[in-house]
């Protein structure tokens, strides 16, 4: 009997998953394959691999215990497991990334070498990177008109989950135990998990999401992000299903919300819909330019003088900053592997604005805390604070971090959530406790900078960069 492989990576469900329907279209078994590739886990902190192995296992269960987990390197491993079940076609979807371009690069050389071939369906995305282009043919920059040629281009409908499967069986070097998390809490893995997420957040904080998402003292944003950096469901699905949340009698499957359909939801519908094109965008940026994972994607402020990470630096990454909202962050994202986005950018204008340090090393500590660190969405979302990156986001636009607190925690419910020493801090305190008669609460820092001092050095750093590029 024939045997086809489908080869997991960023697409850990069975539902609305093209490469796996392209895999059974071939007839025969599909041996469903996953590699653990130590040169992505290296870098990784301990919350994503132990999420990933939670999502592997749901996966092997549906599967009936038959998924084949291999260690090592992909352009071995892959084309000896093609060979061992003597498969004709190793399915796949399609990785824009730098590392996952080259990496199946060199399984389709040897593959062909072969006599085989690794066909690419589908990728982890809604429109795939480099699909879009502006009206003079370069990849976009800017994020409005992308947007516009996102929505207008579209994609297609979810993909039903194949039945009858005949899965192959092969052995499997197993799925490793979690890594010590401590005392971090991780959401629910897996696909099943995910699709029960969408559906709460749809059915939930939805209603007010446009107003309300900000809010990090509230449940407010989808938390959908864990799932989508593994794929436990398409962003299609997630798209899909949130069409018909806004407009249950449109009929629309894949094509967002309904224009015609008045009405707060829709409203709300449609900002989500903005922020999940926000990861499509970075990926298109990322894509067409590899070296912005590690490098500024522009040379705007090339000659800018930054510090050295140090002991602030240091009191930042644990939540000892002195600043309430900056540290309740810090300590969510050691206590859940996850913040909201409007705490993500407070965090990365901090390190960068306050403390004159260089956006690598704020995003490199998120990548080993983040549960959903997606280096296109993370690297990219702080060069947009940094200035360095997209959108040509003004490098003078500096976060306040009491000002932050007291528009988007008014109540101090997020601060007094995350940081014991502040719940019996008055509400018009509680984002500046250093301004209490006796000093902030024992066990609570003072402040690690004067923010208005280094507000007006960030400035100056500014202006100087400037003046030498003009030169």
């Amino acid at each position: 009997m024939t045997v086809s492989v489908c080869w997991l990576r960023r697409d850990l469900r069975l539902g609305d998953n093209p490469a796996l329907c392209a895999a059974v279209r071939d007839g025969g078994e599909v041996l469903v394959l996953f590699v653990l590739d130590d040169t992505l886990r290296r870098p990784a902190g301990p919350v994503r691999p132990a999420f990933l192995y939670r999502c592997l296992r749901e996966l092997d269960e549906r599967l009936g215990g038959r998924l084949c987990v291999r260690t090592g390197d992909p352009a071995r491993v892959v084309p000896a497991v093609a060979r061992e079940v003597d498969a004709h076609r190793v399915h796949l979807a399609a990785d824009h990334g730098p590392y996952g371009r080259r990496r199946d690069d060199a399984v389709d050389h040897t593959l062909r070498a072969d006599g085989r071939e690794l066909a690419r369906t589908g990728s982890p995305y809604a429109v795939a990177p480099g699909r879009l282009r502006t009206a003079g043919g370069t990849p976009f920059r800017v994020y409005t008109p992308f947007y516009r040629a996102w929505t207008a281009h579209g994609w297609r409908a979810p993909m039903a989950e194949p039945t009858g499967v005949r899965w192959a069986r092969r052995p499997s070097d197993g799925i490793p135990d979690d890594p010590d998390l401590g005392d971090v809490r991780l959401p629910p893995a897996g696909e099943a998990a995910a699709l029960e997420r969408l559906g709460e957040f749809l059915h939930g904080p939805l209603r007010g999401y446009a107003k309300r998402r900000d809010i990090p003292g509230e449940d407010t944003t989808s938390r959908l992000s864990p799932y989508l950096k593994y794929g436990c469901v398409h962003p299609r699905t997630v798209l899909a299903e949130l069409a018909r949340a806004a407009d249950p009698d449109s009929g629309h499957s894949g094509r967002g919300v309904h224009s015609g359909h008045s009405g707060g939801l829709a409203v709300d519908a449609e900002k989500f819909r903005s922020e999940l094109a926000w990861r499509e965008f970075y990926a298109d940026v990322l894509a067409a330019n590899p070296a912005s994972a590690r490098e500024d994607l522009t040379d705007s402020l090339a000659t800018m003088s930054y510090e050295a990470p140090g002991d602030a630096f240091d009191r930042w990454r644990w939540g000892e900053t002195g600043f309430p909202i900056v540290d309740a962050g810090m300590r969510q994202l050691l206590a859940e592997g996850w913040l909201p986005n409007r705490v993500r950018m407070i965090e990365a204008s901090f390190v960068c604005k306050d403390l004159h340090v260089h956006w690598t090393h704020g995003a490199r500590w998120f990548l080993d805390r983040l549960v959903d660190g997606d280096l296109a969405s993370n690297n990219h979302g702080w060069q947009w604070t940094a200035g360095t990156g997209t959108d040509a986001a003004p490098y003078f636009r500096v976060f306040n971090p009491v000002s932050q607190g007291r528009s988007y925690d008014p109540d101090g419910t997020y601060v007094r959530r995350w940081i014991p020493q502040l719940r019996e801090v008055p509400r018009a305190m509680v984002h500046e406790p250093w301004t209490l008669p006796d000093g902030p609460p024992d066990g609570y820092p003072p402040p690690v900078v004067d923010h208005a001092a280094e507000r007006r050095e960030a400035l100056a750093r500014y202006e100087a960069a400037r003046s030498r590029r003009r030169r």
